[in-house]
């Protein structure tokens, strides 16, 4: 997986490799620099919508441009930049730790990519093109459908065919891990980061669905007249509430629980310790996602629908904290005893525990539904969200990639600027947005443009922008860490944490088949059963012999740049008359002929040779 061999090669052939590139792998790294983008690009919106409330009365910026800022920030940030970094690590690791040679379905795997890609690359065009989307990232209708220009547009139609992407991944990485764990990895031998991902997957399966259908609906809403959700034409808003957090509340448990994986498999590595409670963390992940399907009107305790479904979705967000409680403290308590290392990725996992705590403690005052009343959109929501999904998700992202780093790219970060990053980022951080909950408490409302003098406002705002620049003087010390590593950086030796589990048995760089010989699993911490109790390294499953691997292939970069194209005319189609129409049929014409290419073409793959393993083997 190292990119050492980059310099070897011309910058020509290895665009042209990971365009058509199926290998997880590499496909990793496209998703984490994609993401990685997008991060950068939400991180800026924030620094304006900051900036803009730094003082009171502030005439910074306009309400209109305010307004496409927070909406497009949220958005980015969910949909553009957690998400991608989350499947940049699923790809990296996952299929290593079951012991596999990729995923089930690599063509489908590039395909979610640049599906992915594609799609925030629309959205964004909305900047340049009349005006980003303005109705918030909930985008709650009817503002949604009676938003002038095209920004909304962008919106669903960006989300719709990104959402396309990621549905394709989470289906991918089941079948993958139901099909592909290497002898003897039975599922309560599985990593929890494995777990996780497992878990989550099965959350994107049933609840993206929804949101698809509610930006179907609301594409049909505004560019074709339908009215499902303009009450005045006989449509319904608050349905697009309950399509819209069917999704989204699911959406939080398919980020954080990924996060918690990592940290799962930090805490044990860092701390010498198999993990506390294994059997009772894999019970409260599978609880946490069944009851984070039976939480989503929480969201909409002020919406009217009465005691009852208040009562009920009150005590289905209650319950949820317990199977997360269950995970503190087996944490904790897997570090109670332990030979613990204070790496960088440790630092992110033990600041973890007390910042998500906060954010759980928070949530379950905003599970009080008479409570909500007065805590709605206010900035203590805005704070209890930030806590969860900076304080979980963000730190897990960031402890994950300092962990899985040398794995990754074949360097380790250096650990001084991982550190100084880590205590910016956290400091920062809390500044940012634990003040905010005072804020909310005092009656500041979110997404307001701006606030009035005399409203005991301006300390906490000013403290919170603070907060926001030491966040973003961090995130550019971690670039200057990536980028001198990769250029000075000295290669990792294979196991440089004395890792546990099986990624962290092969050699650097990874081959790109991962595993000459599938590697039999005694116990749970397989590689660290080894080191423990045989020989060090892996005992072979399998007799050695040829490997098959697929080709790879430009059409996912085909299939997807044509439904990019297509929404261009779709939404243009009354603007732009026939121009608009070409591109309808040109992009479905590129997008139907690539799958049709796909379908027909003998793409069998290929093998490595036995005779060519044993050369390699040998050192020739």
């Amino acid at each position: 997986m190292s990119t050492a061999t980059v310099g070897k090669r011309s910058f020509g052939a290895v665009v042209w490799d990971y365009l058509t590139t199926v290998d997880h792998k590499k496909i990793a790294i496209l998703y984490l620099v994609a993401g990685g983008f997008f991060f950068l690009l939400g991180g800026l919106e924030a620094m304006l919508i900051r900036l803009q409330l730094m003082a009171p009365d502030s005439e910074l910026i306009g309400a209109q441009f305010y307004n496409e800022l927070f909406t497009m920030h949220g958005t980015t940030m969910i949909f553009l930049a957690a998400m991608p970094l989350l499947f940049a690590l699923m790809n990296a690791i996952m299929p290593l730790q079951i012991g596999a040679r990729d995923v089930a379905f690599p063509f489908i795997n590039a395909l979610g990519f640049w599906l992915f890609l594609f799609g925030g690359l629309l959205l964004n065009c909305s900047w340049f093109l009349g005006g980003a989307p303005d109705a918030g990232w909930t985008a709650y209708a009817p503002l949604s459908v009676i938003s002038p220009g095209h920004g909304v547009d962008f919106y669903a139609l960006g989300l719709q065919i990104s959402g396309f992407g990621t549905l394709m991944g989470g289906i991918n990485f089941i079948v993958t891990i139901i099909t592909m764990r290497a002898p003897g990895m039975t599922y309560m031998r599985m990593p929890l980061f494995t777990w996780s991902t497992f878990v989550a997957s099965i959350l994107i399966l049933f609840a993206f669905p929804a949101l698809t259908v509610g930006l179907f609906l609301l594409t049909f809403d505004r560019l074709f007249g339908a009215n499902f959700f303009v009450p005045d034409m006989g449509g319904n808003e608050i349905i697009w509430e309950h399509l819209f957090w069917i999704f989204g509340h699911p959406e939080v448990y398919i980020l954080i629980l990924p996060a918690f994986g990592v940290f799962s498999e930090v805490f044990s590595t860092f701390s010498k310790k198999r993990l506390f409670g294994y059997s009772s963390m894999v019970f409260a992940t599978v609880l946490i996602a069944f009851l984070g399907f039976m939480v989503w009107a929480h969201h909409m305790f002020t919406v009217g629908m009465g005691p009852i479904a208040n009562s009920i979705f009150a005590i289905a967000t209650m319950a949820i904290a317990v199977p997360t409680g269950i995970k503190i403290f087996n944490w904790l308590l897997t570090m109670w005893g332990g030979s613990i290392r204070m790496t960088t990725a440790m630092l992110y996992a033990v600041s973890f525990i007390p910042t998500f705590t906060l954010g759980g403690i928070t949530g379950v005052m905003l599970a009080s539904a008479a409570a909500d009343y007065q805590y709605h959109d206010s900035y203590f929501v805005v704070a209890h969200f930030h806590y969860v999904i900076v304080g979980g998700v963000v730190f897990g992202i960031l402890g994950g990639l300092t962990y899985w780093w040398p794995l990754m790219f074949g360097k380790m970060l250096n650990e001084k600027l991982g550190k100084w990053t880590f205590w910016l980022f956290f400091t920062g951080f809390h500044l940012t947005f634990f003040i905010q909950h005072f804020l909310g408490l005092m009656g500041m409302p979110r997404r307001y443009w701006k606030f009035l003098e005399g409203q005991g406002l301006e300390t906490g705002n000013l403290i919170s922008t603070v907060g926001a620049f030491l966040m973003a003087i961090a995130t550019f010390i971690l670039l200057y860490n990536v980028i001198i590593t990769t250029v000075k950086g000295k290669k990792s030796p294979a196991d440089p944490w004395d890792g546990r589990t099986l990624e962290w048995s092969l050699p650097n760089p990874t081959p790109f088949y991962n595993f000459k010989q599938l590697p039999l699993v005694r116990g749970l911490d397989p590689l660290w059963v080894e080191k423990t109790q045989g020989n060090g390294k892996m005992i072979p499953a399998e007799p050695l012999d040829d490997i098959h691997m697929p080709n790879n292939s430009f059409l996912p970069f085909t299939i997807s740049l044509g439904l990019f194209i297509a929404a261009f005319g779709f939404m243009y189609r009354v603007d732009a008359g026939f121009p608009a129409y070409v591109a309808i049929g040109v992009g479905l014409a590129i997008t139907l002929g690539s799958m049709l290419i796909r379908s027909v073409k003998d793409d069998l793959g290929y093998h490595i040779h036995k005779e060519d393993l044993e050369k390699e083997g040998a050192g020739e």
